[in-house]
């Protein structure tokens, strides 16, 4: 029992030690030499703000200008002259091909056999499909009109804007692996 009381009295003492040096008088003597200091400098300059000419309003009036939406007038002209007889036949079947958009379409080989030259296609999904001339792939009605180990030649038809139809010829080449 005296060694409980002498623990309590000496925790009574550190506590009474740390109420008397917390009610010291705080010296904040480093904060206040440093305002002092900083006043004694002189004061920092600052650029002045550049000037700048006013803005001045444009006027936009495009009132007796064409509309963006039609053609200009020597290429409606132009346009006319080289109508032509052009149609995608809307009847036949479409291949599997045809699904994709010609873009993400890649060559990626190509076989012989019997005679025969075979390019293979790889779609989107990753399935291979092997064509040869005359089969049609891409969503612009192309057909192969041409193939070598190394490229296909295709004839798209595209519409020309003008309710009619254009063929434009593409190229797909073969993939190198990376």
């Amino acid at each position: 029992m005296f060694v409980m009381l002498m623990k309590a009295k000496g925790l009574l003492v550190a506590c009474l030690c740390l109420v008397i040096i917390g009610c010291e008088k705080p010296s904040h003597q480093d904060v206040h030499d440093f305002i002092a200091e900083s006043k004694r400098r002189q004061p920092g300059k600052v650029k002045a703000l550049p000037i700048y000419a006013p803005y001045k309003p444009y006027l936009y009036n495009a009132a007796r200008l064409r509309s963006p939406f039609e053609p200009p007038a020597l290429v409606e002209k132009k346009i006319l002259a080289a109508k032509s007889n052009v149609t995608p036949d809307l009847d036949r079947q479409k291949q599997r091909l045809e699904n994709f958009e010609f873009t993400s379409l890649s060559m990626v080989g190509s076989i012989e056999k019997d005679g025969i030259l075979w390019a293979l296609i790889r779609d989107p999904d990753g399935s291979i499909e092997r064509v040869r001339q005359g089969y049609y792939l891409g969503k612009n009605h192309g057909r192969i009109t041409g193939l070598t180990t190394q490229s296909i030649d295709v004839v798209e038809i595209v519409p020309n804007g003008l309710d009619g139809w254009l063929e434009r010829p593409n190229v797909i080449t073969i993939k190198e692996r990376q």
